[in-house]
């Protein structure tokens, strides 16, 4: 079963249904995905000794759509030394002095690590396009250099995976409320969330450029419906099982050549006791 969708350019983000959840319900839901955390915690293990890729997952979305959610209740089967976070927020003036990407490539994972981003590049042609913060013929010209970058990394053994994880505009309003009338989520709450509100279409639209001028077999965007945690749990953890299966194989390999040739090694010391 698949849980999650494609973009598909003849279409627009009001064509997806964010409370999608098939025909499961979150009993089952969170039955799955305990068995996914399993086979991800193998896997990671694999992925981190091996050395043979390195896991770039891109977390997109409006505010509230539950990048750290996600990145608790799915990376949390990962072991953390074989896994880290990088969020991004406005740029410093030491990174505006440089190209959008140069902070981007500083912190790509190495061999055998799981980065996850919680926004990402993604925001220099979002949130700069929709607050007007820079004119399309600098940031039109954006979506070439990130299909480029993104190339490099996929080209040099990177597995890029990347998920807009999609919320309806009532659904946000019902979490943005529940966090200012809950004082322990309040500190959660910013007023630009409010103010990006407002620009909700805006939004809408610049994702779906994003989603569509930015996708490749080798970088897919998948659409999460995001409207209930559990299945967007279920759903992220599905394609990232989805993707770690096809090199399993391969990674357990290069372990067996490892330790054969330590082996070698070790049969030409004296052991004895």
């Amino acid at each position: 079963m698949s849980y999650i969708f494609l973009p598909d350019p003849q279409k627009s983000l009001t064509d997806y249904d964010p409370d999608y959840h098939g025909e499961l319900d979150k009993a089952e839901g969170k039955a799955k995905l305990a068995e996914l955390g399993a086979q991800l915690d193998d896997m990671q293990d694999y992925l981190y000794a091996s050395k043979q890729h390195s896991v770039l997952v891109v977390l997109q979305g409006m505010d509230t759509a539950g990048k750290d959610g996600t990145i608790r209740d799915v990376f949390g089967y990962f072991n953390a030394l074989g896994c880290n976070v990088q969020a991004f927020k406005a740029p410093s003036e030491e990174e505006r002095d440089h190209d959008f990407l140069w902070r981007v490539h500083k912190v790509v994972p190495p061999k055998g690590i799981v980065s996850i981003f919680n926004r990402s590049h993604y925001e220099d042609v979002l949130a700069v396009r929709v607050r007007k913060l820079a004119p399309k013929s600098v940031w039109g010209k954006r979506f070439n250099h990130i299909n480029a970058f993104e190339k490099l990394l996929t080209d040099s053994g990177t597995l890029v995976l990347k998920f807009f994880l999609h919320i309806s505009k009532h659904e946000q309003y019902e979490r943005l409320k529940a966090r200012t009338e809950d004082m322990e989520k309040a500190w959660k709450v910013a007023a630009s969330d409010w103010e990006d509100r407002k620009l909700w279409d805006e939004y809408q639209e610049a994702y779906w450029d994003v989603l569509c001028k930015c996708n490749s077999k080798e970088a897919p965007w998948y659409i999460v419906p995001a409207n209930r945690k559990w299945y967007r749990n279920l759903a992220v953890a599905s394609v990232l099982v989805e993707h770690f299966k096809p090199h399993v194989e391969a990674w357990k390999i290069s372990l067996q050549d490892r330790g054969r040739e330590g082996l070698a090694t070790i049969s030409k010391l004296d052991t004895e006791e």
